[in-house]
């Protein structure tokens, strides 16, 4: 909840110096977030936890998505990025670091060998 937290302080003024014509993207991205502290506060106090689990690793997958195309100069007509590299970078890791614990969350509650072993995440049906 921390990271999630801290990913919010750290690009919500980010995305406010988003050009005008972006803001769409920038209310996407911060929605987004917001879906994930709101998953990831679920998941404190749920007794059955894999399918929020599962909730959680789409909208941070879908995050991720989200900040890449911030950082890409195709998606505006002025080829300049909403964010720069270096912001891009140190979002992107943010959000690599609650994927890392999304997927060791995964691993505890499996139990499975093949999970204690770091063979991934389980597979879906």
């Amino acid at each position: 909840k921390n990271k999630v937290y801290e990913l919010l302080l750290y690009t919500g003024p980010e995305l406010e110096q988003f050009p005008r014509a972006q803001r769409r993207l920038a209310d996407e991205i911060r929605a987004t977030m917001l879906s994930v502290l709101r998953l990831v506060v679920t998941l404190e106090n749920k007794h059955y936890k894999k399918t929020t689990l599962g909730e959680l690793d789409n909208e941070v997958d879908v995050l991720r998505h989200l900040v890449r195309l911030a950082a890409d100069p195709q998606y505006t007509r002025s080829r300049k990025p909403c964010l720069s590299l270096r912001k891009y970078e140190n979002i992107s890791r943010k959000i690599n670091e609650i994927g890392c614990m999304i997927g060791g969350y995964y691993k505890s509650l499996n139990g499975s060998p093949a999970a204690q072993s770091g063979a991934g995440k389980p597979k879906r049906k």
